[in-house]
């Protein structure tokens, strides 16, 4: 598959992550910290995240299903780390709005998690 394509199915599967992980969280916040909300939805976007990469983004990869799971699990454990940490710092420290500091944060682990994706946990 080119690198377009790829590239247009990551922004696809990425943006339906993404959605997924702000919806569970606009549902969850009610209940729990802004930072609990933001890792179930991390949690439950992750499954959407990892089933369409697979599948769409990086079909024909070179790797095992075990070998990607592992793979990417780490590469999203990763960019939520960097997800987490922005999203903790724009919210507690810079005083964000919630939703602000959670956009934002996500765009930041986006980009790494694309590269990490592309040339580690589904390589060809």
């Amino acid at each position: 598959m080119s690198a377009a394509r790829t590239g247009l199915w990551f922004l696809a599967v990425g943006g339906t992550a993404a959605l997924t992980h702000m919806a569970v969280f606009a549902l969850a916040q009610r209940w729990l910290w802004p930072e609990a909300a933001n890792a179930l939805g991390f949690g439950v976007a992750f499954l959407v995240s990892f089933a369409g990469h697979r599948r769409l983004s990086f079909h024909g990869a070179g790797t095992t299903l075990a070998q990607s799971l592992a793979r990417f699990g780490a590469t999203a454990l990763a960019g939520f780390a960097v997800n987490e940490l922005a999203f903790v710092l724009l919210l507690r420290v810079a005083g964000w709005p919630s939703w602000l500091a959670l956009v934002t944060a996500m765009g930041l682990a986006a980009g790494q998690t694309f590269v990490l994706s592309r040339f580690w946990a589904f390589r060809r």
